[in-house]
């Protein structure tokens, strides 16, 4: 099996330089916008809460608080992914 993969030419890997300048141009903007709405994102929870989320997760280990800020973030990670791909 790995012997028919070494063998196999990678004709997909070959992108022209002009065709891959615009596509990489767009996936810096989107990275930018996307890091923003995460940074905003957590300043609004960290402002909203009333405790210090710092801490809470540092040193007294709060193990639900990670998760439910974790899960905030793969939520808006899929919010941005779906607004990207136009579904």
């Amino acid at each position: 099996m790995l012997n028919l993969l070494a063998s196999a030419p990678f004709l997909g890997m070959i992108v022209k330089l002009e065709e891959l300048l615009p596509v990489l141009l767009t996936t810096v903007i989107f990275v930018v916008i996307g890091l923003i709405v995460f940074a905003v994102a957590f300043l609004i929870v960290v402002l909203v809460s009333p405790f210090s989320v710092k801490k809470e997760i540092e040193e007294d280990h709060n193990t639900a608080l990670a998760i439910i800020i974790g899960a905030l973030i793969i939520g808006i990670a899929m919010i941005i992914a779906a607004a990207i791909q136009g579904n």
